[in-house]
């Protein structure tokens, strides 16, 4: 663990500025963990946790807007879905973690402009070791709310570069568990960071597309909006969404394979999340997309999905 400097202290090699918060009010922000409140600087999980030894865990991503919460139930469903595909046992009720949510967003004053991310681990072991049979304390819950807008600028779009990692197929780690091991991730996002671009495009075994680093990913081609079958993707709540307000307002949409070429040579692309709503891609390894600005289709689908987390959602009780 990096030491931190004090005012009698000598730097050490390796040392590095003291970190500055993206916004500075989440500085003094309560996280939830095990079963209670705690101050941002006492929040801990044991060097003892799952999530610690192997990435055990499973995880959501939950945006509030205006006083309510987005898709909750959706997320909900997804997260104690993966649970139970990965044996957890004894998971906390549904009721308890949303009254673990609401608590958290109490404490911090958030009803709006706040994205939380949603914890699941398997728990504390008696012993390290990757076997479940050491965990006897049940499963650890992490309410971690913070001030955060969206990630994307959606204005100006994101660029792109193709990862050299693929994407898990459910042969090796099914995408429809909703993990914490991302490192399959999080090696394309080095790959992007070191290119100066936004994110990654990642394919699947076959070379088809199957999403970014971070995002689903949508292309638009003869005013047509076509996705990636959810395969080797993570099938994605916002993304979901999107689809469903294609099909109800009458925008042709259709999920297949698609090649890269596909991609770089689309009217319009775009990718959905959570931490990312709906944000234009501009540039795929250096071929601009499109007129290289945000569409009609995407302008579009934008202003459906403002107006469905405007008029939807989980109401918070305070």
């Amino acid at each position: 663990m990096q030491k931190r400097q004090t005012a009698n202290s000598t730097p050490s090699p390796g040392f590095s500025p003291a970190p500055v918060l993206p916004d500075s009010r989440n500085e003094s922000i309560h996280i939830w963990v095990g079963d209670r409140l705690w101050p941002r600087n006492e929040a801990r999980v044991s060097v003892f946790d799952s999530v610690v030894q192997g990435g055990d865990a499973v995880w959501e991503g939950l945006r509030i807007y205006d006083g309510k919460i987005f898709q909750l139930d959706a997320h909900l469903d997804r997260m104690f879905a993966s649970a139970k595909a990965l044996a957890f046992a004894h998971p906390p009720s549904r009721e308890y973690v949303k009254r673990a949510i609401f608590e958290t967003l109490q404490a911090n004053g958030m009803r709006d402009q706040s994205h939380i991310r949603l914890t699941l681990t398997r728990g504390e072991k008696v012993t390290s070791g990757m076997s479940p049979a050491n965990n006897q304390s049940g499963c650890t819950l992490i309410v971690l709310a913070e001030w955060k807008a969206p990630v994307y600028d959606n204005a100006r779009g994101i660029r792109l570069i193709t990862s050299a990692i693929r994407r898990n197929g459910p042969q090796f780690l099914d995408s429809k568990i909703h993990h914490n091991n991302l490192l399959n991730n999080i090696l394309a996002k080095i790959q992007a960071n070191l290119a100066g671009v936004d994110d990654a495009v990642m394919l699947d075994m076959n070379g088809f597309l199957s999403e970014t680093n971070a995002t689903n990913l949508f292309l638009v081609r003869n005013g047509q909006v076509l996705t990636p079958h959810a395969d080797s993707c993570l099938p994605g709540i916002t993304r979901r969404v999107v689809i469903d307000l294609c099909r109800r307002h009458q925008l042709p949409i259709l999920e297949r394979n698609l090649s890269l070429t596909e991609l770089y040579t689309a009217d319009e692309s775009f990718t959905t999340g959570t931490m990312g709503e709906l944000t234009p891609v501009v540039e795929v390894d250096g071929r601009q997309i499109g007129s290289g600005t945000t569409g009609p289709v995407t302008t579009h689908l934008q202003t459906l999905f403002a107006e469905l987390t405007a008029s939807e959602g989980e109401p918070l009780p305070f």
